[in-house]
């Protein structure tokens, strides 16, 4: 029997895990079966549109009437609706994919862990990165020692979408709603990597003392609207979240590391880079290069480029034949697998809310330290 999929939010995120459970049965047919059962949002007519788009058979406009009635539920709301209906999900037993940050704020991080930990069903933060190919097998190569013992780990993850002053204002640009700006919207990304990659290695480990600089560089933007008198001039509106943070952090293994976003940085569309150093090798990765893997390791003399395309890569072996390069969207499909198959024999899944969680203790912490102009470490908060 199928299981019916309810999905909170019909913009990029619905488009990117609709397809992605359109295509499931063409490359993993061995994960469950699913009806895109139910889609939700205000607007009736919009619904209705996407519904028909990505093929979802009705709609609702209250997600109360929804999460009790679906074998599986997604969340991918604002910031600021993650908690709510995430925590009434599990509470009725259904399983439950929010996407990231976990939430706007540490205090409705830390209750939605506390839902997902007493239900007997899985609870998935939507860390998609986790699930390219490339990124599974630089995690396979530091797992196996390849690099040695962690010593420095950068990530950074740019954007240009907001370098224009005059770019509206949007949801994402309030405190309230979001929480935080690139920090919470890029930052978490990185720092989830970060944990993921190096969490289980010699020098690694989990992240527990960091410095942060978060600067706002536009002050606030104009809406979409005309004014309250009717003239041509726009309405602008506060921005109440960063434009663009750096930290460095430390790990409790001995490793250090810097971490940076902004959605203000000319001429970089989707630029997520990381780079690893050990005692013997390096390794580094570009999304926007993403088939691509670069590594140094003992009997290499500068780095190499490994294409990440062969069958017994990571992931690759649902797709096309080597050198058949994949693209963002089959990250998806692969999360969307993992997460319904946990949730088709009731094991536990990762990236889990309890990852959710501890990205977002090191969010808040390097938003804490910014306030304060100290280091700060992370069970001091």
């Amino acid at each position: 029997m199928a299981l019916d999929i309810g999905v909170l939010g019909y913009r990029f995120m619905g488009t990117a895990h609709a397809n992605a459970l359109a295509r499931l049965p063409m490359f993993v047919p061995e994960a469950p079966s699913v009806n895109r059962d139910v889609i939700v949002g205000r607007d009736e007519d919009a619904l209705a549109r996407r519904a028909d788009e990505l093929g979802f058979d009705r709609i609702a406009t209250d997600w109360t009437d929804v999460v009790s009635d679906v074998d599986v539920f997604y969340n991918l709301g604002p910031n600021y609706l993650h908690a709510e209906p995430s925590i009434a999900a599990l509470d009725a037993g259904t399983p439950v994919l929010c996407e990231k940050p976990l939430a706007h704020t540490l205090d409705d991080a830390e209750a939605m862990e506390a839902a997902a930990a007493s239900a007997a069903v899985p609870a998935c933060c939507g860390f998609t990165y986790r699930f390219v190919p490339a990124i599974g097998l630089a995690k396979a190569l530091i797992d196996d020692s390849e690099l040695g013992e962690l010593r420095e780990f950068r990530a950074r993850y740019l954007q240009d979408w907001l370098v224009d002053p005059d770019a509206p204002w949007s949801w994402r640009l309030d405190g309230d709603l979001a929480g935080s700006g690139a920090l919470g919207d890029l930052g978490s990304h990185l720092v989830d990597l970060l944990r993921f990659l190096a969490g289980d290695c010699p020098g690694g480990g989990e992240i527990d003392t960091v410095s942060g600089q978060l600067r706002t560089y536009v002050d606030e933007r104009p809406t979409d609207g005309e004014s309250e008198t009717g003239a041509n001039s726009p309405e602008y509106r506060s921005v109440t979240v960063d434009d663009a943070f750096t930290a460095q952090v430390s790990l409790d293994g001995g490793a250090i590391g810097t971490l940076e976003a902004s959605r203000v940085s000319p001429g970089h569309k989707n630029d997520l880079s990381i780079e690893a150093h050990g005692s013997e090798g390096s390794l580094r990765f570009s999304l926007e290069r993403l088939n691509e893997l670069e590594v140094c390791t003992r009997d290499d003399r500068g780095y190499r480029t490994i294409l990440v395309t062969e069958a017994d890569d990571p992931y690759v072996d649902r797709w096309w034949p080597p050198g058949h390069v994949l693209g963002w969207e089959h990250a998806f499909v692969h999360e969307n697998a993992a997460f319904l198959s946990a949730v088709e024999d009731g094991s536990p899944v990762e990236p889990s809310f309890a990852d959710g969680l501890a990205a977002q203790q090191v969010l808040d912490a390097i938003a804490e330290s910014d306030k304060r102009n100290e280091w700060t470490r992370i069970e001091e908060r």
